[in-house]
């Protein structure tokens, strides 16, 4: 039976968006447990609607919580009995394979570096999320904002922990193809950095097909996107509004008159399936790389809904065995690094 530690207290809603999204992942889950950690009396109180899977939860009282605009040095140094860091606790004491969270992502990740630490070769832990793709197909992108600044061997790093991870997700797929954020397809495009990075990926073992564009994420040609957190997250939170706005045109187009209303009448199965495919609650939680246990993150705003597609993510990966595949992924692609550098 897979147990996934949950902060109950994590995010801008707290516990009337993660008690009901743990009651209802339990239901579509039963062979799952979950451990809460929260205020024990508020938690006991939110989960008297939900009997049926009480028996399944676990509650590790936390006199203390994260707060959203809270900095990352004050969480690790003030708040080590905070709902957040008793999760990530449970997984290194072995208590539940993954921690999920919707707090404070700064903190979350200076939490859950000092508490796990970071695997052998991997010098920073990364920030990943799939993203939607053509003909169904979904796209790793990172870093997502972990890591602004970078170096060409931490990239590197980067192409081998989302390689490992989508393989271990997706072993049906063979190697994953993993490409390069860059302003260019050109060898010789982009920052130092980024060029550099292309050398070291183009001599490895990767499955690497070079550089992409942008506009290249969602063709569903490449499976494992490598990027600085400075240009992930500007990408991400591009990606967003731009859903937001399509989304905003669309509904405003289809207003517009009596005529384009019994358009959009006419049309509405098939917008709100587009809705459903774009829905970004689906592709709600990022995933900590790089670290010696699974952490998820939750979009702090979310919904119930939202927090229940977190909590699948983390399921997913503690299935798949993701953790430990990824830890002897990274081994084996060093060590042929290493091995091609000498011969070199």
């Amino acid at each position: 039976m897979t147990t996934i530690a949950v902060d109950a207290m994590g995010g801008d809603i707290g516990l009337d968006v993660t008690v009901p999204a743990a009651a209802a992942f339990l239901r579509q889950h039963p062979e799952t447990r979950l451990i809460l950690t929260g205020d024990e009396a508020r938690l006991d109180a939110a989960l008297s609607a939900h009997a049926d899977v009480r028996p399944r939860i676990t509650l590790v009282h936390a006199a203390q919580v994260v707060e959203m605009d809270e900095s990352p040095q004050n969480a690790l140094k003030n708040k080590k009995q905070s709902s957040m860091r008793l999760a990530i606790e449970q997984v290194k004491s072995g208590a539940a394979q993954a921690a999920v969270s919707a707090g404070n992502t700064g903190a979350l990740m200076a939490t859950a570096r000092f508490v796990l630490k970071t695997l052998p070769g991997i010098d920073r832990p990364a920030i990943a999320k799939f993203l939607p793709a053509a003909n169904g197909h979904l796209t790793l992108v990172l870093d997502l904002g972990a890591n602004t600044d970078c170096t060409p061997e931490q990239l590197f790093q980067f192409a081998v922990m989302g390689s490992e991870l989508f393989g271990a997700l997706h072993p049906e797929r063979g190697g994953a193809r993993v490409g390069l954020l860059n302003i260019g397809t050109e060898a010789i495009k982009g920052t130092e950095a980024v060029r550099e990075t292309f050398a070291l990926l183009q001599n490895s073992r990767l499955n690497f097909i070079g550089n992409i564009e942008g506009n290249e994420i969602f063709g569903g040609a490449v499976d494992v996107v490598v990027a600085d957190g400075f240009v992930g997250n500007i990408v991400l939170k591009t990606i967003e509004g731009a859903v937001k706005f399509i989304g905003g045109e669309i509904k405003a187009e289809f207003n517009r008159s009596p005529l384009t209303k019994l358009g959009g009448i006419a049309a509405l199965p098939a917008l709100k399936g587009f809705k459903q495919r774009l829905d970004p609650r689906r592709f709600n939680g990022a995933i900590f790389l790089g670290l010696r246990g699974i952490v998820v993150k939750s979009h702090g705003g979310t919904d119930a809904t939202g927090f229940a597609y977190a909590l699948e993510e983390a399921l997913h990966e503690a299935k798949a065995d993701s953790l430990n595949k990824i830890q002897a992924g990274i081994a084996r692609r060093l060590n042929e690094t290493a091995a091609t550098e000498a011969a070199a």
